[in-house]
């Protein structure tokens, strides 16, 4: 995948975001996914990981990729309660505006630090690949076909 392919997967993704949480009601924000979750504390998760990987950019930017190994599953256990606890129409605005950032940013990356990216760690500007896993989630869960 080269830069192009990035960007244009990222604003697809996006677009898709924001056609799935604009016809999500409170009832559907608050409906569980499994494992303790809920579509609000998933989109509020996105947020989180998109505003990591953004922070994560910016730092690549000044100073190179390093890549730090990242456990994110004892992450999101920590922060499961924080994103349940937040107000699930926050959450919506929350993870499309993280996505909106982090994908401008992306955008904006020379091809050779992308290059770099991709080599090690793809997720961090493919953030497509993070949120079509969660969306795809989220409309099983509106389907009613989610785990317990």
């Amino acid at each position: 995948m080269d830069r192009l392919s990035c960007i244009a997967e990222n604003d697809a993704s996006r677009v898709e975001l924001r056609a799935l949480t604009a016809r999500l009601s409170d009832a559907d924000l608050a409906r569980p996914i499994g494992h303790g979750w809920t579509v609000s504390s998933t989109l509020a998760h996105l947020a989180f990981w998109d505003q990591r990987n953004l922070a994560t950019l910016r730092e690549w930017q000044q100073s190179g990729v390093r890549v730090v190994p990242i456990d994110p599953d004892p992450i999101n256990d920590a922060m499961l309660p924080q994103w349940l606890a937040m107000p699930p129409r926050e959450a919506l605005a929350e993870a499309f505006a993280a996505a909106q950032a982090v994908d401008r940013l992306v955008a904006d990356l020379s091809d050779e630090l992308i290059e770099a990216i991709l080599a090690q760690r793809p997720r961090t500007v493919i953030r497509a690949m993070h949120r079509r896993q969660h969306l795809g989630e989220i409309e099983r869960a509106l389907a009613g076909t989610t785990p317990s």
